[in-house]
């Protein structure tokens, strides 16, 4: 029984040492998203195991389940913490509403759960749940301060419909809409040294236009250039997708906005549910090669070399979702068998 109490207090020292002075560096492994749109999923302490099973170190939770921040102690998993998108309007009213949800969504684990970011709402930029974000993110992060908790960072989630222009990636711009809540955000997260939280589906750029997008572009198979913009050299649209973002952010201007990093929040790719555009053979090959780019530390033309966080959508089919290829990104099927090989 020592021996276990000992081992608690490191790893419950370690959790403390990374959320209040940030010196654990984020380890360039890949994360999967945990959705919960299902009901016949296993329970989270089964869930937990899957991911120490096999090694995946990093976990993105929608919202602040209490059984699965339960099954998370003492694991050694990073988790990447969002708040739920209806929360957002009652959470602007006040720093003590914010303060009361921290108090019961993260403090009461604090020292036995690693907690990397906190991602304010999902996909609301652009909507009418967007004028919220920043708001919530700036209450949050006098929280943070004032808890000394350096190694949480605050961030948003945005969809790749939040560009206007995409193409080529130099020109990346967000809509108008977007820019105009960007340009409080940007600035926010380069004084903070936050990183900006984007959803990158080459999936649904081919399904959409097959005529015109080549499948070895989407997948990152292509052995030449597809895409030349300017000096830099596209062989993927992944690579094309984020320099975009880089290139948006750039041009919403202020102190820091040319270093803001991204993280990718979401990319994967269906197995089934949309004809030959979704086997488990393409989702395979998608994956894996996601995996490696990400583990790779190879950057993008417009950032070489540079780490981009990234996570895979997602660690189960989920049959409440809609039907179609919404309910077959998993890697998992609920009895946490493997739809394909990936790790």
């Amino acid at each position: 029984m020592a021996v276990l109490h000992w081992i608690a207090l490191i790893l419950s020292f370690v959790a403390t040492v990374h959320n209040h002075i940030g010196l654990v560096e984020a380890s360039p492994n890949i994360g999967v998203c945990y959705g919960m749109i299902g009901n016949d999923l296993p329970s989270a302490p089964e869930v937990v195991n899957l991911y120490k099973t096999y090694g995946i170190g990093k976990m993105r939770l929608f919202d602040p389940n209490p059984s699965a921040l339960q099954a998370l102690r003492g694991r050694q998993i990073n988790v990447t913490l969002g708040i739920r998108n209806e929360d957002l309007p009652n959470l602007a009213v006040s720093q003590d509403a914010v303060n009361s949800w921290f108090a019961s969504n993260v403090e009461p684990y604090l020292n036995d759960i690693i907690f990397n970011y906190i991602s304010v709402g999902n996909e609301v930029i652009p909507g009418a749940l967007g004028d919220y974000v920043l708001t919530v993110m700036l209450s949050l992060q006098n929280i943070l301060d004032e808890k000394n908790l350096a190694g949480i960072k605050v961030t948003t989630v945005v969809p790749g419909s939040a560009l206007g222009v995409s193409y080529p990636p130099s020109s990346g711009e967000f809509t108008s809409e977007v820019s105009s809540i960007m340009s409080g955000i940007v600035p926010f997260l380069a004084q903070r040294s936050s990183p900006l939280m984007i959803n990158v589906y080459p999936y649904f750029a081919y399904a959409s236009d097959p005529a015109n997008i080549r499948l070895d572009y989407a997948q990152f198979t292509a052995t030449s250039p597809v895409v030349q913009d300017g000096s830099f050299s596209y062989y993927n649209m992944f690579d094309a997708i984020v320099d975009a973002f880089l290139a948006a952010m750039e041009k919403i201007g202020g102190v820091g906005a040319n270093v803001v990093d991204v993280v990718v929040s979401e990319s994967g790719w269906p197995s089934d549910g949309n004809g030959n555009f979704t086997t488990p053979e393409l989702a395979a090959t998608y994956n894996k090669n996601y995996m490696n780019h990400i583990t790779s530390v190879a950057g993008t033309p417009k950032r070489p070399g540079a780490y981009i966080e990234g996570y895979m959508f997602a660690m189960f089919n989920e049959n409440q979702k809609p039907n179609g290829v919404e309910q077959h990104f998993g890697l998992f099927h609920p009895n946490m068998q493997p739809v394909y090989p990936v790790f």
